[in-house]
């Protein structure tokens, strides 16, 4: 999963997830206001992703599959960008739509379950919601951990006032549960609960109230990026972003009234390999 700021490389066999790696690369860096990606940054980019194909080709894994979202799919060069990964690295990047983001997202982390999913990736924020089996809702927003930081940097109360604003463009939202997927919900889970070393199965299925994110909030709020670094269940690369995505997430939350999350390890790298395997989004 080549994200807005991190790659990630999961290993499925036979409806396990067998191993997680990531690497905060910052793919996105810069785009709100160049509208391309960075020469530095694809470059850091292109070495992770190769890292992780020679991981999994040693792993003897069948197939290989990689996939972009926001920060590629919304560059001006996310095309050359594509076309880079397949000349350095044999495989093809396959940059899927913020919709189809959304849906991965639900179909990875609800399994066919009703409910929703609220997932702020680096460069895009997207919400869906599954009722009966069927998809009632599902939208992107071009906004995200590195958009917003390059916006405002870490002045919350600026964070705070445009994602009240912005988070109002998802519309009403169906009333269901909902479950955090991704960096922004798992870092904040793992700060919360104090998670150190970081154990996915102490964080799938912890709740997180809207007061424990405004808690959070307040926390890195008053401590500077290289202070963050200190918080030694914060992830190594999230000390620059983990404001604003702590107030989006709690911006999303006031706005439409969520009280709790329920944060979820699957997202939409289970969804993409479900569906590569021939289900249907």
């Amino acid at each position: 999963d080549v994200g807005s700021n991190s790659v990630r490389l999961m290993i499925w066999e036979r409806g396990v997830t067998d191993i997680k790696k990531v690497k905060i690369t910052k793919l996105g860096e810069g785009i709100v206001n160049l509208s391309v990606l960075k020469i530095e940054a694809m470059g850091r980019t292109v070495e992770a992703i190769k890292e992780f194909v020679s991981f999994a080709q040693k792993e003897n894994v069948d197939n290989i599959y990689i996939f972009a979202t926001a920060a590629v799919r919304s560059a001006q060069n996310g095309k050359d960008f594509a076309k880079t990964v397949k000349e350095k690295v044999g495989y093809p990047l396959d940059i899927i739509s913020g919709e189809t983001e959304a849906l991965l997202g639900l179909k990875g982390a609800l399994s066919g379950k009703d409910g929703g999913i609220i997932d702020i990736g680096g460069a895009s924020a997207e919400i869906s919601v599954s009722k009966a089996g069927k998809i009632v809702y599902a939208k992107s927003l071009n906004e995200g951990v590195v958009r917003l930081t390059d916006k405002f940097g870490q002045d919350k109360d600026k964070l705070l006032e445009y994602s009240l604003k912005q988070v109002k463009n998802y519309g009403d939202l169906p009333k269901t549960s909902f479950y955090g997927v991704g960096g922004t919900a798992t870092s904040l889970c793992a700060c919360f609960y104090g998670v150190y070393p970081y154990e996915p199965s102490k964080i799938d299925g912890k709740i997180l109230k809207k007061e424990d994110i405004k808690s959070l909030i307040e926390k890195f709020s008053k401590l500077s990026v290289e202070e963050r670094k200190n918080i030694k269940e914060l992830q190594r690369g999230r000390e620059e972003v983990i404001l604003s995505g702590a107030v989006f997430l709690y911006a999303i939350m006031e706005k439409h009234g969520i009280e709790s999350i329920t944060v979820s390890e699957k997202d939409n790298l289970e969804g993409y390999i479900l569906f590569k395997l021939g289900e249907n989004l």
